[in-house]
């Protein structure tokens, strides 16, 4: 649904400006559902098998470096497997082609994922932390995914344990300007997106290219939001980025929930979460969604139905942050799944779903992502009106929104059932 080096500067690139094309048209059926990706073999990479008392929160303190030694990645192996088993959290297979990477990792270990509600959003992840810091059973999470102001937030807490992955150094001190790695190895970025107007163009037959056409009176009952708005990342970085383009700024957010709050009470809001099927029987025709989840919609459906892309002027870029319990039952597990995430074949996978991976720029420079997966991901152009927000002001952001939503918006946006 992040952040690197120089490379990754590519950011500062040209958005689309305001279109003034209505919004209108009738619901389609329902898309095919997504088919699974294939399984990959990984390439091995090296960190050494050292285990994480899972009842305790450890001391905040540099983690191991790497040794490269693949008798190292080996032990790290046979221990997952003694293990048997990686419990994730709010990971979809279809959430930034995380499906592939589920195939590669149960192929390479032989251990089952097992996959806790996909329907949460980040805060529900770290609260699932702490619910379960006694539970050794399929409940307690051993890796959280979680929006980029979370991990620090994490870390405070005592929520997540430090570990640096074999490819440490290859990832970018900062990406979109904002540091891309805790220094202490807390949580690492892997990928990040920006968000978009994801649009069912059967339903709607002038998409809506930027935010002042999601206020016209033909996008009645058309407008939705892919998260709950007082827990979910997505959701809350969705108002963050109208606040940008209705007055507001990166320090100001409560101009994105007045914007929400017009859409509501003009009738244009659906107080739905907008989900594939939603979107493709036209319940939920325009979305404001991270890029790389509209572009796999757009893949998924195949034209039945067709969806357009746009980016509006301004927009946000944000990183996922990926990080250990420091309670989790399975730390070798979840340990061997981050090295696999940042390994090329890891990388590449969530390149494949239109993430943009922070290893990019290093993989780049190896020559090692193929022509055809490069000339897939959209031009960085398309979306250089971009903006990152700093933690700090992320979490004030989330903070103004999750307590603010109903207060200012007067609606609730109940989160779907699993």
């Amino acid at each position: 649904m992040k952040t690197r080096k120089s490379l990754f500067n590519l950011l500062t690139l040209l958005v689309f400006a305001s279109l003034l094309a209505a919004c209108g048209g009738a619901a389609t059926t329902a898309a095919p559902p997504p088919t699974e990706a294939p399984a990959t073999e990984a390439p091995a990479t090296e960190m050494p098998a050292t285990e994480m008392p899972a009842t305790e929160a450890p001391s905040a303190t540099e983690a191991p470096a790497a040794n490269g030694a693949s008798e190292a990645m080996a032990s790290l192996l046979d221990a997952c497997k003694t293990e048997g088993m990686l419990t994730l959290i709010a990971t979809p297979r279809s959430w930034a082609n995380y499906g592939e990477i589920f195939d590669a990792f149960e192929s390479q270990t032989g251990v089952k994922i097992n996959s806790l509600d996909e329907n949460a959003g980040s805060a529900d992840e770290l609260a699932a932390i702490d619910a379960n810091k006694d539970n050794k059973g399929p409940q307690a999470p051993d890796i959280v995914d979680v929006g980029y102001a979370y991990g620090d937030q994490a870390k405070a807490a005592s929520q997540i344990q430090p570990y640096k992955v074999s490819t440490w150094d290859a990832i970018p001190d900062t990406i979109l300007g904002l540091p891309a790695k805790d220094s202490e190895g807390y949580w690492t970025g892997g990928y990040y997106g920006v968000m978009a107007i994801e649009t069912n163009t059967a339903a709607v037959q002038n998409p809506p290219k930027n935010w002042d056409v999601l206020l016209k009176l033909d996008c009645k009952g058309q407008v939705a939001l892919s998260w709950p708005p007082t827990t979910s990342n997505q959701a809350q970085q969705s108002v963050f980025a109208a606040a940008l383009a209705n007055g507001g700024s990166l320090d100001n957010a409560q101009p994105g929930l007045d914007f929400f709050k017009k859409l509501n009470d003009a009738g244009n809001f659906v107080p739905v979460v907008a989900k594939p099927g939603t979107i493709a029987q036209g319940a939920t025709p325009i979305v404001l969604a991270w890029d790389y989840l509209a572009f796999g919609d757009r893949d998924t459906f195949a034209g039945n139905p067709t969806i357009e892309v746009t980016y509006p002027s301004p927009t946000i870029a944000s990183l996922y942050v990926q990080g250990i319990s420091a309670y989790a039952p399975h730390p070798n597990c979840a340990k061997y799944w981050m090295e696999l995430l940042h390994s090329d074949e890891g990388q590449m996978a969530w390149m494949k779903g239109y993430a943009h991976g922070v290893n990019q720029a290093d993989m780049e420079a190896r020559g090692v992502i193929p022509a055809d997966l490069q000339a897939k991901l959209p031009a960085s152009s398309a979306y250089a009106s971009a903006v990152s927000p700093s933690p700090e002001q992320l979490s004030a952001a989330r903070k103004l929104i999750g307590e603010g939503w109903l207060a200012t918006v007067g609606v609730d946006v109940p989160t779907p059932s699993p």
